[in-house]
């Protein structure tokens, strides 16, 4: 009987733990932010993703009277800045902009990656997506993409074409080109999109994956030929030039991009509020205009589907990094 006693007890203080620990949740998230927040940044000042995060966190800020500290840890292909958030306080406060290196293929490119993109994070939306531009040089006898895989069928091992190192978006960028193209062409890397950049305008390199931003000048100067975007749509930047599905490489698609994500277990409702806040900044014009300045096309999708981009993301990373024989270091 007394056991029974003791079992009803313990029952009842479990039920009265979940309950209180229910209330305090949704509590929090009523109440959320009642602090500054801090947006880690995986790399130094001023390239993509910090004007990313310094475009949405001092908006943030505006809509909430709370500040948002952008907080730059750059270091091993963002996975300093990952490893921060994914050890912190579940509780909304500290906050990741990831990059596809970051959340999409490090953990095919690195042994020991401390965390996991997928059971480490609360996935909350995918900011943007950045196009990189197909570029060759004027000496490349192709005016089109189904030019050069004729060319490059033709020649197998003759044409070349320059990334910013081993693993980079330029690199996996021509990797996917090569597996869905059936064409065999030989990676250079450098040290840097600068240097692989001047090599290619110089004809020293075929061709080269680079950012649409750093590519128009080389383009207009007609120092390089623009061919195709890798994204899955057109460019507002370079709207004329087709994407690489549309230049006839099926299924083609590769483009850098940018989510927010928060430590795994933060409380739902805070998550569905800062989904709903940075969509919102998202959708504004001015947002928007500043975005497309630096070439990035803005998404805000729900934390679902950004979760499911992401697995996707590592997915098919995953199958092409293996497929090029990239060894994790």
């Amino acid at each position: 009987m007394r056991d029974e006693e003791e079992q009803m007890k313990g029952n009842a203080c479990r039920l009265l733990a979940i309950a209180l620990f229910a209330v305090s949740t949704v509590v929090t998230a009523q109440s959320y932010p009642v602090r500054p927040i801090r947006l880690l940044v995986p790399s130094t000042p001023g390239g993509s993703v910090d004007t990313l995060a310094r475009t949405i966190g001092p908006r943030l800020a505006e809509r909430w009277g709370q500040q948002v500290i952008v907080d730059n840890r750059p270091g091993a292909g963002g996975a300093i800045a990952g490893e921060l958030v994914a050890k912190a306080a579940p509780d909304g406060y500290t906050l990741l902009i990831g990059t596809i290196a970051s959340l999409g293929t490090n953990v095919s490119l690195q042994k020991k990656l401390p965390y996991d993109p997928v059971k480490d994070f609360a996935p909350v939306t995918l900011v943007a997506t950045q196009n990189l531009m197909l570029l060759i040089h004027p000496s490349v006898p192709a005016k089109s993409v189904k030019e050069l895989v004729r060319l490059a069928r033709a020649q197998p091992g003759k044409l070349t074409f320059a990334s910013a190192g081993n693993g980079t978006g330029g690199h996996l960028s021509g990797e996917l080109f090569k597996l869905l193209a059936k064409i065999d062409m030989l990676h250079i890397p450098y040290r840097g999109v600068a240097p692989a950049l001047v090599d290619v305008v110089s004809g020293q390199v075929s061709m080269t994956f680079a950012s649409i931003l750093t590519s128009l000048p080389q383009v207009r100067a007609s120092k390089l030929r623009g061919l195709a975007v890798t994204g899955g749509k057109r460019s507002r930047a370079a709207p004329a030039l087709p994407t690489m599905q549309e230049a006839g490489v099926k299924d083609y698609e590769s483009a850098t991009w940018y989510g927010i994500v928060a430590p795994a277990g933060t409380p739902q409702d805070i998550v569905a509020r800062l989904n709903t806040e940075i969509v919102t900044i998202l959708k504004q014009p001015e947002t928007n205009e500043r975005l497309s300045k630096d070439g990035a096309d803005p998404v805000g999708n729900s934390s679902q589907e950004f979760g499911r981009f992401i697995q996707s993301e590592i997915e098919k990373w995953r199958k092409v990094i293996r497929a090029a024989g990239i060894q994790p270091t």
